[in-house]
């Protein structure tokens, strides 16, 4: 462990993981609320057209990336706002169209060749150099200041639109503040877990998470959690036994989901038990005059394990 620590591209890897399991999973959350769980992948797709437009202007690929990716979620949610008939079709020719785009694009390249896109499309922990650090870092906490400082809003959009708009909230600047977000996250991860299996980072840790909790809040911490330990464990085995460092985050992260289902279900039972027999024992009494509705906030709206945050 204090050998793979004292060399400089471990600990850029490391602090990218890092940083990937914070933000993956942050913006995941409200993607699989809104039942956009693969949108994600749809992103990865057309970011790897701004990767080889990287190459052949001779700029930052990370950069041109993301100002690409975040062009195509913006059309993607004003497709997503027009209707499914059509937009089903359109989403597929722009994820399509992303992908054989890079690949044209990167053979026009000057320095360019399939060999520079592997890398994005399935992450490498050698290629993580101290400038993509640096604008990973910067893309990271824009996210997170957004998906966090935003969680109620953002919450309120992608539980009921019809509602949020009656709120008066911003409805459609949220909806594509969430796209370029989302956008932003891709490319955050894409020198790590790839292109190609970022999605899977977004979506599997939140997957896990909502088996066992019961809030928006807790869903959003644990799936961050989750998100982190699984991103420097398929790190770090990487380094260890010469293993992809994209492949290996997700199996890690299908893994743990298979085993807190395992957990989850006599939770479950138990949580169903102890809830009956106070439902047996409890007696009417006031409600408190500070919250006559006994509501709770809507990003601590109780779910039941193993249901969607929608429902």
């Amino acid at each position: 462990m204090t050998e793979m620590l004292t060399t400089d591209f471990m600990q850029r890897a490391l602090l990218a993981a890092v940083l990937i399991g914070i933000t993956a999973p942050a913006v995941g959350l409200y993607l699989v609320q809104r039942g956009q769980a693969i949108m994600g992948d749809g992103i990865g797709h057309v970011a790897l057209t701004g990767v080889s437009l990287g190459f052949l202007l001779n700029t930052s690929p990370v950069w041109m990336a993301t100002l690409v990716a975040a062009a195509g979620a913006v059309v993607m949610e004003l497709i997503r706002e027009r209707g499914r008939t059509r937009g089903d079709i359109a989403l597929a020719m722009l994820f399509y169209g992303g992908m054989a785009g890079g690949a044209l694009i990167i053979k026009l390249a000057p320095n360019g060749s399939m060999a520079n896109l592997t890398t994005y499309l399935w992450g490498s922990i050698l290629t993580v150099s101290a400038s993509d650090i640096v604008t990973v870092v910067v893309l990271a906490v824009l996210v997170v200041a957004i998906t966090v400082g935003l969680r109620r809003q953002l919450f309120a959009v992608c539980q009921d639109e019809e509602f949020a708009r009656v709120t008066g909230l911003p409805v459609r600047l949220l909806n594509l503040l969430l796209a370029v977000t989302a956008a932003v996250t891709v490319t955050v991860a894409m020198r790590v877990v790839g292109l190609l299996l970022v999605s899977a980072l977004m979506v599997v840790p939140v997957a896990a998470a909502q088996q066992v909790t019961r809030s928006f809040a807790a869903t959003q911490a644990l799936a961050v959690g989750i998100g982190v330990v699984v991103s420097l464990g398929g790190t770090t085995a990487s380094y260890y036994q010469d293993l992809p460092p994209g492949p290996t985050i997700v199996v890690l992260a299908m893994v743990l989901f298979g085993l807190i289902g395992l957990l989850a279900v006599p939770l479950a039972r138990r949580r169903h038990g102890s809830g009956a027999a106070a439902r047996d024992l409890r007696l009417p009494a006031p409600r408190s005059g500070s919250d006559p509705a006994g509501a709770v906030p809507d990003d601590e709206q109780r779910l039941s394990p193993g249901t969607s945050l929608a429902q």
